[in-house]
């Protein structure tokens, strides 16, 4: 009997001690989840609908193809028709996305980088000695670009007297792929739906045609086949990774200097 009620101990001691353990695990896995922002959900990405249309809205720069400047503070002056800079968008906040308070702007691109918001014609930026790709959109107050023929101005900035090396030759008869949005850190209410936005110049996306693949955290592939807003949703908090790439119909990526770009993006509570 001694033998049994000792066996009978050391089985119990042993399950107590497990059961702690897969407690502590359980936690700790918890915690860990918690920390780095993963959820059981899955992130979606949805087309976008609803935004009024400007289509005779235009953007314009005077010169040619090429603007020639000293490196250093540039003065820009840009000329806008059919739009309002400084206008809340007809539908802001009514779709749930991150607005500006300041109204409808121009979105300044240069080299494919993050994009400066600019809510007059003329403003001036500091541009780097070097050759440079310069893309300016008429965007809505929620940050989604006007797409129309005339809505965008796309250039080469040839700044000072660049060495060979900091020359560029760019093709804009090419099929070229700009990323917008999303950008920076979304907070609170603006986490929810979070704003997918690009801007191509020369090419177009269809079923049996050339597409945009997009991978959010290394997720699965979502392929859009119409140049029109997304809607990302289900993003954990803490930083993701956006990547977009343009790819023909084999799904093979498009030559170009900017036609695959991964970002970096913030949630916070």
């Amino acid at each position: 009997m001694k033998k049994i009620s000792l066996l009978t101990f050391v089985l119990g001691l042993l399950l107590v001690v497990g059961c702690n353990d897969g407690k502590k695990k359980d936690k700790e896995e918890k915690e860990n989840t918690e920390a780095v922002g993963v959820t059981d959900t899955i992130v979606t990405i949805t087309p976008m609908e609803g935004s009024p249309e400007f289509p005779e809205a235009s953007l314009s720069h005077p010169g040619g193809e090429t603007i020639e400047v000293e490196a250093g503070s540039v003065d820009f002056n840009f000329s806008v028709e059919n739009y309002e800079l400084g206008a809340q968008t007809e539908n802001a906040g009514e779709n749930g996305l991150a607005n500006s308070g300041k109204g409808q702007h121009i979105h300044f691109i240069l080299d494919n980088g993050p994009y400066s918001a600019h809510y007059e014609s003329e403003f001036s930026k500091e541009i780097e000695e070097g050759d440079h790709v310069l893309l300016a959109f008429l965007s809505r107050s929620y940050h989604e670009a006007v797409k129309n023929e005339s809505s965008f101005v796309v250039k080469k900035i040839r700044a000072g007297n660049p060495s060979e090396d900091q020359q560029m030759d760019v093709d804009f008869s090419k099929q070229h792929l700009f990323y917008s949005r999303p950008k920076g850190t979304y907070k609170g209410e603006d986490t929810k739906k979070v704003l997918l936005d690009f801007f191509l110049v020369n090419t177009e996306l269809g079923e049996d045609g050339n597409k945009v693949k997009v991978t959010v955290n290394e997720g699965e592939d979502y392929l859009i086949t119409e140049w029109r807003p997304h809607v990302i949703e289900n993003m954990p908090m803490g930083e993701n990774r956006i990547q977009l790439t343009l790819v023909d119909n084999n799904m093979e990526p498009i030559p170009g200097p900017f036609n695959s770009v991964t970002r970096t993006v913030t949630l916070e509570k």
